[in-house]
């Protein structure tokens, strides 16, 4: 169980003033960019433990995304867990090839979601 909540627990307890369950997922999915950036800066150095450690950071923030989804919800987190599973073989895939580019590609998902989100929360204030 703790696992699961890691990167749950890890922003809660670095941001104590969240103020809604909105704002956290914005703060994961930009903690996945964060860590992502780290692990090509890591792969570009030839650091393979630092590479390791930040790849394993932004698969713990998947992972989470993972168990909260509400699928109650309707189509879009069918959608979402699809997405988000297919994420994280791509960052398994760039932690064994040492693979810059397929942490490229999820960047590139992650910031179209990121840019959804804001959108869809600026929209519902």
């Amino acid at each position: 169980m703790y696992n699961n909540n890691l990167a749950y627990n890890t922003y809660t307890q670095n941001n104590v003033g969240v103020e809604s369950p909105e704002k956290l997922i914005q703060m994961m999915y930009e903690g996945i960019l964060r860590f992502n950036m780290q692990a090509k800066r890591s792969i570009n150095e030839g650091d393979i433990e630092r590479r390791t450690y930040w790849i394993n950071r932004s698969n713990a923030v998947f992972a989470e995304l993972i168990n909260v989804l509400d699928y109650n919800q309707g189509d879009v987190s069918h959608y979402l867990a699809g997405l988000y599973h297919y994420q994280l073989r791509l960052l398994i895939e760039a932690n064994i090839q040492n693979n810059s580019e397929k942490l490229d590609e999820v960047n590139r998902v992650m910031k179209g979601l990121l840019e959804a989100w804001r959108e869809n929360v600026t929209m519902a204030q």
